[in-house]
Formats: structure tokens, sequence, C-alpha cells
């Protein structure tokens, strides 16, 4: 039998203490659905369990502060707020997957960024994809990060409708950007992708953005003024139908941990590597034969994760 976790009084007290930087700034207002009654006690979570299995199926956010415990990619959140399926200048897709969740600050981002989005010719704001699951944690499908409610994908495909019923939301896709596997943009790329992915950089709340290494490119060849958000612009495989936004994490959250700042730069010599590499990918390493097989990747657990998110999962 799998051992059981400590005492509730133990495990929120805990609640309250973790490490690592902090930064950014909470929002006022708190209008988040709760869930109705507590599905289990804390002592009857048991610590070997699969945390997707857990935190997948809980259908609404925790009744507890809006806090964002351990990393982008082990982790999870109390207090999640829900981004409206639908607003002025947004549409939130796929929502059977119910993962229009994140932290206050992500939600308001959100907000801002897609007003400026709906400035862009032919765009009336943005298409949201995946957030957070409503208390966070490991997914049962997808994405090894979105665990605290600081990350969020952004559809490329122009968001010029935004009264798009739930069963065109499930079956609409996003746009691919990308030739070559990525080296280059598309004849899909317009210099509207590029003010919005600016414009989302250059908000202070956002500690990076991952997109192909082909639009980075582009970006760095196209910019004629202030290069600084540059910076923040990441490549990263696969983020060429969606951009992934990762927010700093909130001031005030000392259980947050923040990742590592990107290095000094603007990150364009860097970016043309990636697509020199991707035109003409260099050789393997060779495999030292005398080395012990890797071994196979472990799903996460609940005891893997901060010792705050058994409270999250428990809490009403």
């Amino acid at each position: 039998m799998a051992r059981k976790l400590a005492l509730l009084g133990l495990t929120l007290a805990l609640a309250a203490c973790g490490g690592g930087s902090a930064r950014d700034v909470d929002i006022s207002g708190d209008t988040r659905p709760r869930a109705a009654a507590v599905s289990r006690a804390e002592t009857d979570l048991d610590a070997s369990a699969i945390a997707k299995q857990l935190f997948g199926r809980v259908p609404l956010a925790s009744n507890q502060r809006s806090e964002s415990f351990g990393g982008y990619a082990k982790g999870c959140l109390a207090g999640g707020a829900r981004l409206p399926e639908t607003g002025p200048t947004w549409q939130a897709m796929r929502l059977s997957r119910n993962r229009n969740w994140g932290h206050p600050n992500l939600v308001a981002y959100l907000e801002r960024l897609s007003q400026k989005a709906a400035q862009q010719p032919g765009w009336d704001g943005l298409y949201i994809g995946d957030m957070s699951q409503p208390r966070g944690g490991p997914m049962l499908t997808g994405h090894a990060s979105h665990q605290i409610g600081l990350d969020a994908d952004i559809w490329m495909r122009p968001a010029n409708n935004l009264a798009l019923t739930r069963a065109d939301r499930e079956n609409l896709g996003s746009i691919s950007m990308q030739r070559a596997n990525g080296a280059y943009v598309s004849d899909s790329w317009t210099r509207q992708h590029h003010e919005i992915l600016k414009a989302a950089a250059s908000d202070p709340a956002v500690a990076r953005i991952f997109v192909f290494a082909g639009a980075k490119v582009q970006m760095c060849n196209d910019e004629k003024g202030d290069r600084s958000w540059l910076a923040k612009i990441r490549p990263w495989w696969g983020h060429h139908y969606h951009f992934h936004v990762r927010l700093a994490c909130p001031a005030g959250a000392p259980g947050c941990i923040d990742q590592a700042p990107p290095p000094p730069g603007d990150g364009c010599d860097d970016a043309q590597q990636w697509v020199n590499n991707i035109l003409n990918p260099p050789p393997p390493a060779p495999r030292d034969p005398d080395a012990p097989a890797p071994a196979p990747k472990r799903e996460i657990v609940l005891a893997d994760l901060p010792a705050q998110c058994t409270s999250v999962l428990s809490s009403q």
C-alpha cells in the first residue's frame, strides 16, 4: 500500500512556504467559480498517485487565494481564474479541454493583449488556446508545462470572427506559419503577426515567448526600431500554429519558481543558428557503446509536486 500524505494541519502550514524568486504584479478582484464540495480529504490522497490523473479530472478551481506553486513544468495553481469563453476581443478555443484557466495575472494579460491585437488590420482580437487546468498540475494529454497558471498558447490564425460556436471552436484549426521545417516563415506570415508578438513580448509581465526559429529570424530581420523585446522571443520546436507566452512569477509569490532569464542580447544570432541546423543538420554525437541505456521517463506523481499541491487538490 502506498504511503499516505501528512495530516491536513501540517499541509496547510506548508502551503505558506516555498522558494524561488518572484516578480510581476497581482491584479485585484476575484470572480472565480468554485468547486461545490471537497472531493477527498487530504489524508486520503495517495502520494504515489499519478498526478495528471488527479489534476486532469478536477472541473473547477480551488477555493483559495490565487497562488502559483512550483515551476512551470512541475507545480500547481491555487485559486485559478477562468478566462471567459468569449470576450470583446477574444475567444477561448477547444472548450471541451477545460484549459481556459490561469493565475489572475495571466487572464488580465490575455485580455489586454487581445485589445492590442484587435487594433491590427484583419484581426478582431485573439483566439486563445490552452492555458492551464482549473488547478494547474500535469495534464492528461499534451503539454509538459502549463502547470502553474502562467502559460498560454495563442493561435496564429487571425481572429476575424468572434462569434464562433462551441462546435466551431472544437473543429476550426489554426494555421501553420512555417515552411522548410521551421527554417522560414510561410506566405501566411504577415506584419500583423510581427506586431502582435512584439506587443506580447513588450509587456513587462512576460518572461519569454516560444515560437519557431524561422519566425524569430524573420522578426530580427524586419525590426528596425527598438529591439529589446526580441530577447524574450525564444526559438523552440513545434510552435508554428501558435506562440506560447510565459509570464514571470507574480510578486509576493514565494512558492513560485521563475525560469532563468534569457541570456543578454537580442538572441538573433542564436535563432539563426537554429535555422542553420535545420537546413544543414549537424551529425549526431557518437554514442558510447558502454554507456547504460537511458532510464525510461517516469510519470510525475503527487509526491513529486510541491507540498502545497495536496491542499490545492483537496480544497473546496
